[in-house]
């Protein structure tokens, strides 16, 4: 057993590992990570899903070719050479990563191992060794959620740690969830070929949406393959040739916020995705233990500084970010918080907060989804009904909508009709997510509907003019023309 003392010392290699700039050149710095080098992210998260997603959009070709008077058709799919072709670029990269870190750096030291805290600002390995540190950074991410029913250790049954590594495409896949994991491979896997049942306890996928975007979502996913609401999953077993049988239950929806079952169903696939969500690594780390405060979710608590809370006050040296800590699990809201960290850790005497507002986020799903600020449900409550002014703006209505036939693709902004101010936008459709970012930057910057709008050229006939006539079409103020 061995102590280090460090300067600086963090749990977790995502995110968490931005953090060792420059200015720990000399100094004493240990990583602690007890899975793949890189965290979720690059290993089993946006990156290597985005490098599924684009090949499965280029096998739905023939559909919308079809529409334009174009005859395709997509032969065959290799997914074994996708596979791989995916994992040698991350596995390279991970592993020069932590070869980089572990072994090229002089200062640092990592430590490939689970580690728990002995203290606020210590922690211990599973082989004893343990850290004491000057500053500590907890950025352990989180992890898929398992129900607990009988099966789910089965080896057909997957989470996203491991779907993206099976030896083939699977024939038939069950997803369970409705949420941003489950629908994104149901789009891969069903635009690849596959043939996808999702099942999800509520009526609708992608409930947290806006109303709009979530039913014309649900109905479109309908078209694209086999949506089965009001299901929960009650057990999974073997089944002759290799695939799964699973037990669903079918319910009327829930009385005193417990499913009550009305019927029965047995699916059958070669492979189970269970993707119902992801609770954070607190309990792993050993928080609670430590004395560090924490939400009803398990999630760290934090103040605006990124400084962990014990008792309601900070922790002197002690910082958290990313999934551990944050509501928002998204990749980018990690990287801002550690920045924020990286600054607040270098200079004490002059600390950042950490910004949460006008936050976007996507879902690389079929049709693509993307979103920021409040829906219209939560602006009216907010700020009242009479306040609230919302406009849909549907693709097909724009000239470049025209070229593509879209039948489905939608652009809708929530505003106050008082002064103009966007409250939040929502798009399904196509290029969703690069779309939404005209609307993210004017609420970030303050821009309001009309001037967003008039105040700039719009290049026609781009699709962003999609952007553009949903703005116009709101009830604000008028303002001064380009």
């Amino acid at each position: 057993m061995s102590t280090f003392t460090a300067d600086l010392a963090i749990i977790g290699s995502g995110s968490g590992n931005s953090l060792i700039t420059p200015f720990w050149d000399g100094k004493r710095v240990v990583i602690a990570e007890q899975g793949v080098f890189g965290g979720t992210c690059l290993n089993v998260g946006c990156i290597p899903t985005k490098m599924y997603v684009r090949p499965a959009t280029l096998a739905r070709g023939p559909e919308e070719a079809a529409r334009l008077g174009v005859v395709q058709r997509t032969e065959s799919v290799d997914w074994p050479g996708m596979r791989d072709r995916i994992f040698s670029r991350i596995d390279a990269i991970s592993a020069a990563g932590e070869h980089y870190r572990g072994e090229e750096l002089d200062h640092v030291d990592l430590i490939s191992q689970r580690v728990r805290l002995a203290g606020h600002r210590s922690f211990v390995a599973e082989d004893g060794t343990r850290v004491e540190a000057e500053q500590l950074v907890i950025a352990a991410g989180s992890r898929a959620v398992l129900p607990d029913v009988p099966g789910i250790e089965l080896p057909q049954v997957h989470t996203s740690d491991t779907v993206m590594r099976i030896d083939e495409l699977p024939g038939r896949v069950l997803i369970v969830g409705g949420g941003f994991v489950a629908c994104e491979f149901a789009g891969v896997f069903s635009g690849l070929g596959s043939e996808v049942v999702q099942i999800l306890r509520g009526d609708r996928l992608m409930r947290r949406l806006d109303d709009d975007i979530s039913e014309r979502f649900t109905a479109e996913a309908g078209r694209l393959w086999d949506v089965r609401e009001r299901r929960a999953l009650s057990r999974i077993a073997p089944a002759p040739g290799g695939g799964v049988v699973a037990e669903v239950s079918v319910t009327s929806g829930e009385r005193d916020a417990v499913a009550v079952s009305v019927a029965v169903e047995r699916i059958e696939a070669d492979i189970v995705l269970v993707a119902i969500g992801r609770r954070p690594n607190s309990d792993l780390v050993g928080a609670e233990e430590a004395g560090l405060d924490l939400h009803d979710d398990g999630r760290i608590a934090v103040d605006e500084y990124q400084r962990v809370l014990s008792g309601g006050s900070p922790v002197p040296g002690l910082f958290a970010l990313g999934d551990i800590c944050s509501e928002m699990q998204l990749k980018h809201v990690a990287n801002h918080e550690a920045r924020v960290v990286a600054h607040n850790l270098e200079h004490p005497d002059d600390l950042r907060p950490a910004r949460h507002d006008a936050v976007p986020a996507a879902v690389f799903s079929y049709p693509e989804l993307a979103n920021v600020g409040l829906t219209e449900a939560e602006a009216v409550e907010r700020i009242g009904a009479e306040h609230v002014t919302a406009k849909v703006q549907r693709y097909g209505d724009t000239a470049y909508g025209w070229a593509m036939e879209d039948e489905t693709g939608v652009f809708k902004v929530v505003a106050d009709r008082r002064d103009g101010r966007i409250l939040g936008a929502h798009v399904l459709g196509y290029q969703a997510s690069n779309l939404i970012q005209i609307v993210v930057m004017a609420m970030s910057f303050g821009i309001d509907a009309r001037s967003a709008a008039r105040g700039q050229y719009w290049i026609h006939p781009a699709l962003m003019e999609v952007a553009e006539n949903a703005l116009l079409g709101l009830d604000v103020p008028a303002g001064s023309d380009l």
